[in-house]
């Protein structure tokens, strides 16, 4: 009866397109690195243009996207197929933001997602872009192993993952140093054991 009633609708081909969600094909990422070129080309971002890389990382669970800038490279979520080509594109322009913001002001520590970003996203056509994306994504949940310190604010940061390199604290190196790295506020290791207690460091930490 259903089968008739269907054949009988005028609506039958949208019931049809309902009963089976397309997903869209991952462009591959020499596509996505040829376009990030082409936006930056358009912006004189000199040798990033030619330094920028994309990549697809099936690693990525919760992420859809990730900007390191000391590889200039882009690494973007294969889950983003699921949500079709606009969101590819934004994802990209998002990330891409990142590494020209960088590009702009490494002479001195920004904000991940502050003005210089803000601009940059402007010039890439995405003026108004959320610093975190809300994409229904499954992933797992990761514990924060590592504990660093600074001792000018008193201030704790959990990281899963471990500092490789000399890193500050942003809020104090933007008050005392116009933003620059000062070596006086570098990020201390205090454990990396998961019996250390993160709610009470994060509760004695200053807000």
């Amino acid at each position: 009866m259903r089968n008739a009633a269907r054949k009988q609708s005028p609506f039958r081909q949208l019931e049809f397109l309902f009963d089976a969600p397309v997903i869209s094909q991952l462009p591959s990422a020499q596509e996505l690195q040829d376009r990030a070129q082409s936006l930056l080309r358009r912006l004189n971002a000199g040798i990033l243009t030619d330094r920028v890389r994309v990549e697809w990382n099936e690693r990525m669970r919760t992420t859809v996207g990730r900007a390191d800038f000391r590889r200039c490279l882009i690494s973007l979520n294969p889950a983003l197929q699921e949500f079709g080509p606009a969101e590819i594109d934004r994802t990209l322009r998002h990330e891409l933001a990142h590494l020209l913001a960088h590009f702009r002001f490494g002479k001195r520590r920004i904000e991940p997602h502050g003005r210089e970003w803000r601009n940059a996203c402007c010039d890439l056509g995405i003026s108004g872009e959320r610093a975190g994306h809300t994409l229904p994504l499954v992933g797992r949940s990761l514990s924060r192993r590592f504990v660093y310190y600074c001792q000018n604010c008193q201030g704790h940061f959990p990281r899963v993952r471990r500092i490789r390199r000399a890193t500050a604290c942003l809020a104090c190196c933007r008050k005392f140093s116009g933003g620059n790295y000062n070596e006086r506020f570098r990020l201390r290791l205090v454990k990396s054991s998961s019996s250390v207690n993160f709610s009470a460091l994060l509760a004695n930490s200053p807000q």
